[in-house]
């Protein structure tokens, strides 16, 4: 039987996580153990199901609980359900929740890049990308464009913030991903040398004209390579760009100087996938 409870008060405190404490509260909700992240949307939820995330409850729109996520719920018999109309849920989260549901789960350990990169052939490795809508739309890309894992810098916006694994439409969960190095020094080096030991070529997406374009011959016969995409706007760090095998370059037209990091990946993914 389904636990359904009715929200009568919007500060309960059982509510907090959904409606008073932000991402990076919520990532240290357990600490020293790891903590939570939100996922939001039917879809994105049963993916992050699939991968073995535990939910610790839901938050949702009355008339979903038998519509959209009755099968999920379904798999979740024990697991709190607070739900109630959508305009008390908007005043309580702040938002429009997406297809009207919320999920809060428990994170897990991260892999190890040795593990993440054990069988793949091809991989994109995130330079300090911010946004977390732009992760988001990288990781989909990655998904859907024949990317065997993605790898981030400690920099980069966390793939599980709610607004990532949105945009991402739940790839995060199906996409192996870790962090390369525990420190913004970690990066270029040493991890940069750490790929190389495992056999990547490096290839930085760059603006730059001592660069080979992105169907360079040589570039595309790579056994195992590595696609690095920088940060929004000052794009690859001068330094990652030269411990690089490859600086390549998108080829532009109508005086378009160059892409949002998000459509390069689309574009650098579908040229040299693991197709």
């Amino acid at each position: 039987m389904m636990n359904i409870i009715e929200i009568n008060d919007i500060s309960a405190p059982e509510l907090d996580i959904y409606a008073r404490l932000n991402e990076n509260q919520l990532a240290h909700y357990y600490e020293p153990d790891l903590g939570i992240f939100i996922a939001e949307s039917p879809n994105v939820i049963e993916r992050a199901l699939n991968a073995g995330y535990e939910p610790i409850s839901f938050l949702m729109e009355r008339k979903n609980i038998d519509k959209e996520m009755k099968h999920i719920l379904e798999r979740c018999e024990q697991v709190p359900v607070y739900t109630a109309e959508l305009d008390v849920l908007t005043k309580l989260t702040g938002f429009h929740l997406t297809r009207g549901a919320l999920c809060a789960m428990r994170r897990r350990e991260h892999p190890s890049i040795d593990e993440i990169c054990k069988s793949a052939k091809r991989i994109a490795v995130l330079e300090n990308v911010v946004n977390p809508t732009n992760v988001g739309a990288i990781f989909r890309s990655a998904a859907a464009l024949h990317m065997d894992a993605v790898l981030l810098t400690p920099g980069c916006s966390d793939p599980l913030y709610r607004r990532s694994s949105r945009v991402s439409m739940g790839t995060v969960f199906q996409v192996p991903w870790t962090y390369i190095g525990n420190a913004v020094s970690d990066w270029p080096s040493p991890m940069l040398s750490r790929l190389k030991e495992l056999g990547f070529k490096t290839a930085a997406m760059a603006l730059s004209d001592n660069s080979v374009s992105i169907d360079d011959t040589n570039l595309m016969r790579e056994d195992k390579l590595a696609i690095i995409l920088g940060t929004e706007g000052d794009g690859l760090a001068s330094e990652t760009i030269a411990d690089c095998d490859y600086t390549v370059k998108i080829p532009m037209s109508h005086g378009v100087d160059s892409l949002n990091v998000a459509a390069a990946s689309a574009v650098a993914f579908w040229q040299l996938g693991n197709k």
